[in-house]
């Protein structure tokens, strides 16, 4: 492992966010509001480390990177940038403690979405907007977007690709990384324009509407208003939003292929069929739960549901009815929801449809076994056999993924939080959800939870936003051995 090798890329990537924080700057200067002074100072600290790191450990001669330096990188390079998102709201004085200001950050770099801001609208706007650019950041991933826009760099960029792309197995579209990068990218930049400009339309401003953006395509769920996208109370932006959660939940790669002229890309996709399936499905369901006995309009009733189920599934987090009021079975689904997240390769969160698929196939599998002990068949996934070390890894990831959930459940508990919190809470920061049920369900935030389970639920977006795997490997003591 070549430490300073790691640290020169870490500079780099923090670079990268210094940079991107002249954005909220400008509408600093717009607005001309309080956020001005905490931007510039971030922008400058953040640049400085950045410069220092880079500077001080680069290279005499061009490296190749190897996978375990690729999964470092992303793992400390991911808090390093959570740590520098929090310095705007840290010199701006938004929230009473650093922990609040980090969990904040990470919140919006790994997409989350829970927030321990009681009252939004009292934000300055500058701060909004990079609480909001966070998002969109972390969204595509700010390690793909350093490959895109920092090519000088001159490393390999697969094994940071592979660490960080969600997903059981990483889609490369182009030859060299780097293309793979920008043309996702592009996709998810032409998206962003397209919902931005619906989004004003509706009648929203351009500020709210780039928010809102952000947090839609990034499957975050940061809003500008305490009421979430309720406040707008409007039919027309509240299916628009759900188009474009459902979109940013499905495999950016099929966008891509689609975009590129291929509409039957997505038919063809297991995973996609699935998702959609499990979508309509619970929508259905949730819709006649809630019809007559919350809403007395059908119509509403299939606006409210829908809503709900994309932006849970999808692991988005926008709120337009507190679901803590449904009946039992409707909070149950969504509860469920929580645990599936979208597809893999999309900005949503959770353990991917895929992953679910597989581990349902598994199951037939070994049903199958017991009728037939001698017969021979493998595990097919869109027609092609899935290789055993996929369905290891998948089962892996299954059983820590369930291990860290029951864990940090009880470490919650252990602060004196009732168990509904206690749970829901760490399978929405694990799912980068937002929203969970009890104390922090879509009407409260997080902000009266202890200290050390804010800390707790931190490490689980981090741990959710990068699978686990990424952040769990530096703690094996053979990662570190030649």
């Amino acid at each position: 492992m070549r430490v300073k090798y790691c640290l020169y890329i870490i500079g780099a990537l923090l670079g990268a966010v210094g940079l991107t924080m002249f954005f909220p700057i400008g509408w600093a200067l717009y607005y001309q509001d309080a956020g001005l002074f905490p931007l510039l100072s971030s922008t400058v600290v953040t640049l400085w480390v950045g410069a220092a790191l880079f500077l001080t450990f680069r290279p005499k001669q061009k490296l190749m990177m190897n996978h375990r330096e690729g999964m470092a990188i992303v793992a400390v390079g991911w808090l390093a940038a959570g740590l520098a998102g929090a310095l705007p709201f840290y010199f701006g004085e938004v929230f009473p403690s650093w922990t609040d200001c980090v969990f904040e950050s990470i919140s919006g770099f790994t997409t989350t979405g829970s927030s321990v801001l009681s009252d939004i609208e009292a934000v300055p706007r500058s701060l909004l907007m990079w609480r909001s650019l966070t998002h969109w950041l972390g969204g595509m991933g700010i390690i793909v977007l350093s490959l895109a826009i920092l090519p000088f760099l001159g490393v390999g960029g697969m094994q940071l690709y592979k660490a960080e792309v969600p997903g059981p197995v990483p889609d490369k579209l182009k030859p060299r990384i780097k293309d793979t990068a920008a043309a996702l990218w592009k996709v998810y930049v032409l998206f962003s324009f397209l919902l931005c400009i619906l989004l004003m339309f509706g009648g929203m401003d351009l500020f709210d509407a780039i928010c809102h953006t952000f947090g839609t395509m990034a499957t975050g769920g940061f809003s500008t208003k305490n009421t979430s996208a309720g406040y707008y109370d409007s039919a027309y932006i509240d299916w628009v939003i759900t188009i474009f959660m459902f979109i940013a939940g499905a495999n950016f790669s099929l966008h891509f292929r689609a975009l590129a002229g291929d509409m039957k890309c997505f038919w063809k996709d297991s995973e996609f069929r699935f998702y959609t399936l499990i979508i309509l499905v619970f929508t259905a369901v949730i819709t006649f739960t809630v019809y007559g006995s919350n809403y007395d309009s059908f119509s509403a009733s299939v606006q409210y549901a829908a809503f709900q189920v994309v932006s849970i599934c999808t692991t988005t987090g926008f709120a337009t009815a507190d679901y803590e009021l449904w009946a039992p079975l409707a909070q149950a689904m969504l509860l469920f929801l929580m645990f599936l997240g979208g597809c893999a390769g999309s900005t949503g969160g959770g353990m991917k449809c895929m992953r679910i698929q597989l581990l349902l196939k598994q199951g037939y599998h070994e049903l199958f076994r017991l009728v037939h002990p001698r017969a021979v068949k493998h595990i097919k996934l869109g027609g092609r056999t899935v290789q055993q070390s996929v369905m290891s890894g998948v089962l892996g990831f299954f059983v820590i993924y369930l291990a860290l959930f029951v864990l940090s459940g009880f470490l919650l508990s252990a602060t004196g939080l009732d168990v509904l919190t206690s749970f829901a809470a760490v399978v929405a920061c694990i799912g980068n959800i937002g929203p969970g049920l009890g104390s922090v369900g879509p009407a409260e935030n997080f902000a009266h939870l202890p200290a050390f389970a804010k800390w707790v639920l931190t490490l689980c977006m981090l741990l959710g936003r990068l699978e686990i795997y990424t952040v769990f490997i530096l703690f094996v003591p053979e990662f570190w051995k030649k």
